[in-house]
């Protein structure tokens, strides 16, 4: 198969998927918010919805300008993180959401995939982001948007979510 006619494919996948799983966000944002949570990290949220739109896209016109053939091991991780995304979707449950709500109440979730990583969803994300365009020969947007992601995780999102669970369970015990 080629890059050309795989790369639309991964963008019409990607599509439904994220616009299925905002879907289920809203419903849990709603649901959370119904239940008195707290959100943190709103000044920064806008920025994923920047980035990946950005590399749906850049995978797609990289893809089918680069006229690779698929890269199979590039294209089985990237279906591999499928399961482990809804793994985490399923552990959290109630709570999964795009964005940082706490609820009170609540108990930090350690089962399922945290038993094994503190951010698991980050990772799952991180390994969709270099494998999509590495299928598709678009490794110019692998590298940029793995870069971009990871700088975003490390530097503001992953430390925005620890600055909340330390708030909360700082307010549970204080």
């Amino acid at each position: 198969m080629n890059a050309r006619i795989l790369a639309p494919l991964l963008l019409v996948f990607l599509t439904v998927q994220r616009l299925l799983e905002l879907r289920v966000a809203r419903a849990n944002e709603r649901w959370a918010r119904e239940h008195g949570a707290v959100e943190y990290g709103r000044e920064h949220y806008p920025l994923f919805f920047v980035l990946h739109p950005a590399w749906m896209i850049a995978t797609l016109l990289e893809g089918r300008r680069s006229g690779a053939r698929v890269s199979w091991p590039a294209l089985l991780l990237f279906v591999l993180a499928q399961p482990l995304r809804y793994w985490v979707i399923r552990t959290l449950g109630r709570f999964w959401n795009t964005r940082i709500l706490i609820v009170p109440g609540g108990e930090r979730v350690r089962g399922g995939p945290f038993r094994f990583l503190p951010h698991p969803n980050y990772a799952v994300v991180a390994l969709e982001l270099a494998s999509a365009p590495l299928a598709v020969g678009a490794w110019r947007t692998a590298l940029a948007f793995t870069v971009l992601n990871a700088a975003l995780l490390l530097l503001v999102r992953i430390p925005a979510e620890e600055r909340a669970l330390r708030a909360y369970t700082a307010g549970e015990n204080g």
